[in-house]
């Protein structure tokens, strides 16, 4: 796989949004607002004009002309090159293959919880539901009225993104489930030895899986 000269997910919405037309930055941020990609990528505004100078640098964008719009500063219009639409394609359908194997923080946090005891893990999964529940009827309400002005096709990362976090919830929801009522082995081994310090037989949190 090669490596590329420019790694920043900006950098990816930049040219995927100029392969559509020629836009200078500020055109190309207001387009990105419109579509909701603040919820789906980490944008740091301050850095727009840094990352499209280094696309520029790289090939991948060239200016094209200088428009003002009334007493407003110039501003440059870019477009996206030969070089630059092969960029962008080969990293978007790498996107879309290859699974994204880094663990996310929640990842990392399930595989150590047992440092916290099993009422405590319960108070913050019930705190993360919360949230998530949340996140979930707020981008449910701007997708619908993002439905009403885009087509589905521009839309299809936030239902995504809500999919996820539905099924997130959901899958939470059961583990504090399993939780509470001791389906999964070892909890009260577990409380013990939060209590006590006394590391307790690995077998019992194993004893009575798969029956």
């Amino acid at each position: 796989m090669k490596r590329r000269k420019v790694s920043n997910l900006l950098g990816l919405a930049v040219l995927a949004t100029v392969f559509e037309r020629p836009m200078h930055p500020y055109e190309v941020a207001s387009v990105l607002r419109e579509r909701g990609k603040e919820g789906d990528l980490k944008i740091k505004w301050g850095s727009l004009y840094t990352v499209v100078g280094n696309l520029e640098k790289h090939g991948f964008l060239e200016a094209v002309e200088n428009v003002r719009d009334g007493a407003r500063p110039e501003r440059t219009v870019y477009r996206i090159t030969d070089a630059g639409q092969a960029e962008l394609e080969d990293w978007v359908a790498e996107l879309l293959a290859v699974p994204d194997l880094e663990p996310t923080r929640f990842h990392t946090g399930l595989s150590v919880m047992l440092a916290l005891g099993p009422d405590v893990v319960d108070q913050q999964l019930r705190h993360r539901v919360g949230e998530l529940d949340q996140m979930i009827g707020e981008r449910a309400e701007a997708l619908a009225k993002m439905r009403a002005e885009l087509p589905r096709l521009v839309l299809v990362e936030a239902e995504y993104q809500l999919a996820m976090w539905r099924a997130e919830a959901e899958w939470v929801r059961g583990l504090r489930e399993e939780l509470a009522t001791g389906a999964i082995p070892g909890v009260e081994e577990w409380r013990r030895y939060r209590e006590t310090g006394e590391l307790p037989d690995m077998a019992a949190f194993v004893e009575s899986e798969g029956e």
